[in-house]
Parts: structure tokens; sequence; C-alpha cells
């Protein structure tokens, strides 16, 4: 629904921003029973900057959530393989069906996004789109009460709320607005350029690096492949920005040859999109009345997409804190995701300085693996939620 015409001004909840991490958190807190309002400034269902490629974690994550059959239902590929291509080795990794996972997952998020808010929206949450956050509301000691939204029409609307969470992104307004502070810095960044092909045969996610480069064929839906270019922030600002389609084709031969080569009988169906890299970062994601997840809590380099799965992870671990309602269970939540997501974000981070040999490299995934591996044990450990449960009464 768009607008705030029929918002109610009192809410358990206000999630702020409604792509992966915010509809599933209002999800989970509407199916907890909760009155949960979210909003997005973008409309239903638009794209979104993304890699597309789902981890064993965020496969799992929307297998016990009851919604993978609507992902598959879509036109969404199962991923049975993962290839690395080093310059002196291929290694091929199958992916067997393991633990309610029958394989990966590469969606737009034109359906990912959708199938979340479908999915919140069944469980009573209350979703808006094109609504965009305009301030907060603070009371005795600075604690967040609620917040002032604003339509596209321009109307504002006070809404009251026990916690307010931002779930609004690489830059999001909310923690700019708490002042949340950073407690693990990125040192590198990695930029990329990535756009739509048919009629190339992708059986697999396709990881391709080059001496300073990387590159990666991603099949999506509707018999679509992204396929991406990544080299460091510095050699996309000096070299690339200026003619990115030039600059895409020159890193594709560099880092994958036999791909680049390929590309020739397939089509680009989309603009190139660039990506021009940002340093990772962890932020403390709660406050007096306020939590955040998703890029706003925490955002690694994409050249290991593992974003998505992180956000899937943590909007459960978020929802269980709120929940709960207390402090403790919120720094619970600060803790548990960092448990999870330091070794990841430090290997990440040394992935996208780019500046590795491949006996480095190599080294670099073994880690990378092993903690997946980790993180999926773990959300295997929690009891699962009830999937496709709907609203409950408190």
């Amino acid at each position: 629904m768009t607008g705030l015409d029929a918002a109610d001004t009192r809410y358990d909840a206000v999630v702020v921003g409604a792509r992966a991490a915010g509809a599933a958190t209002a999800m989970l807190l509407a199916r907890r029973g909760l009155r949960v309002l979210a909003v997005d400034r973008g409309a239903y269902g638009t794209d979104t900057l993304s890699t597309h490629a789902l981890m064993r974690a965020g496969v799992l994550q929307l297998a016990r959530w009851g919604l993978l059959d609507r992902i598959e239902a879509e036109d969404t590929p199962r991923v049975r393989r993962t290839v690395f291509h080093y310059v002196d080795e291929v290694v091929d990794i199958p992916i067997r069906p393991r633990g309610g996972v029958p394989a990966l997952f590469a969606p737009r998020r034109t359906v990912l996004d959708r199938v979340l808010v479908d999915a919140a929206v069944e469980a009573g949450a209350d979703v808006r789109h094109r609504v965009r956050l305009a301030d907060l509301l603070r009371g005795a000691g600075g604690r967040v009460e609620g917040v002032v939204l604003e339509g596209a029409d321009g109307g504002a609307r006070t809404v009251r709320a026990d916690v307010v969470i931002g779930a609004d992104g690489l830059r999001s307004t909310v923690a700019s607005l708490v002042a949340a502070p950073v407690t693990r810095q990125g040192r590198h960044a990695a930029a990329s350029i990535y756009g739509y092909w048919t009629g190339l045969d992708a059986d697999g996610y396709h990881w391709h690096w080059g001496p300073a480069t990387a590159a990666g064929a991603i099949p999506t839906n509707g018999g679509e492949v992204l396929v991406f270019a990544g080299v460091s922030a510095r050699r996309f600002s000096d070299e690339v920005r200026a003619d990115v389609p030039r600059g895409y084709r020159r890193i594709l031969a560099e880092a994958a040859p036999d791909l680049a080569e390929r590309l020739a009988g397939a089509t680009l169906v989309s603009s190139l999109h660039g990506f021009p890299g940002h340093p990772g970062y962890l932020r403390r994601p709660w406050g007096k009345g306020w939590a955040l997840v998703g890029d706003a809590a925490y955002f690694k380099d994409p050249i290991t997409a593992h974003g998505i799965s992180d956000a899937l992870r943590d909007a459960e671990l978020l929802a269980r804190a709120v929940a709960e309602g207390t402090d403790e269970a919120l720094a619970g939540y600060e803790t548990a995701r960092d448990e999870l997501s330091t070794a990841l974000f430090d290997v990440t981070d040394r992935i996208a300085s780019v500046a590795w040999d491949t006996a480095e490299l190599k080294a670099l995934h073994q880690g990378l693996s092993d903690e997946m591996t980790r993180e999926v044990a773990a959300l295997v450990a929690l009891r699962a939620e009830a999937a496709g449960a709907g609203r409950k009464t408190a």
C-alpha cells in the first residue's frame, strides 16, 4: 500500500526500510504478535543494487520461514554448484541438498523483496511504500519514541512506537539520526560493474579471480545471468569511471578471459550498473528505543556476495530480541551478530583489497567457507520459526 492515509498512530515497532532486511524483520515481528508498521521510500517491487546470490544460510532462512517455494515459483533457478576459477586451478564444488536447503538461489530483488513484503503483510504487518522518514521522536533522556513520516504527497504523520528499527541501507537515515557508532571499520573497498545477459550458459555460481581483478556469473530469474567485473575502488575511479562499458570489458578480459569471449554470443539486456566501492563497517545496532539491521547495521564488501544472507540471519536475531523487549536481549543481538560476523568481515575486507596472490586468496576462501559453515550451524541451533504463521494475538 502507498501513502499514510490509513496508517495508525501507535505501533509496537516501526521498521524504516522494507526491502530484504526490513521486510523480513517486519514479518517475523508480526508473526510474534507485535503491531508493526514498515515503510519504504521506494515503490513496491522495484529493483535495487544487489549481487542476488544467496549462500546456504540465506536459503535456510527462507526455507524455515516457508517462503522458498514462492522464490522457486518465480522461475528462480536452482544453483547446484559453485566454481572458483583461479589463475592456476579450477575448483568445482557441488551444492548438495542438506538440512532443508535443496540448492542455492540468486533471486532478483524484484522477486525476493516482494515475496518478503507479501509475507509481512500476510502476517499482519502494515507496509507502506513511497513513505520516507523525516525525523525521529524523542522523549525523556533522548529515548526514541517514534517517527515523523512523510508521504509522496508531502503530507506528514507522527507515529509512536516502542522501538524504531532502521533497515534503510548503506546510508541509513536512522543510523545517522541516532549517531550509531562504528565498532569495526574496514580498510578496503572493491568497485564493481555488472549487467544482465541472456544467451549465456551458467550452470552455477562462477567466481573468477585474476591479478588484482575479480569477475563472476550468477544465474537469476528468467534465464538471465548477472555478470560482474571487479577492481579496486582506486582503479575504478582512475581508469574505469570515465568509460564504464570499455572498462567492464577490459576487466572481464583480465579476470575471466573465457567468460569474456563467451559474451560475444550473448545479449546484454540491461544497462551496466557501477558501484564505486565503500569500506565495510559494523555499527552498534541498538540503543534507547532504536535498533538497526541489514546494511544499516553491518555492511561488508559485495565481493563475497554474502550481504543478503547476513540480512536474513540478522532479521531473525533482531526480531527475537525485540519481541523479548529488554536491553539485555538487544545487547545479546549485538553479541550474536558480532560472533557470527567478525571473521567473515575481516576475510571479506582482505579479499576486497584485490592485493593478494593466488595462494593467499585460496586460504582466504577456505576461511570464508569455514565461517559460513559455522554460521549455518548457529542458525540450525535456533528454534525454527513457525513457517507461514498468521498473525497472532498478544
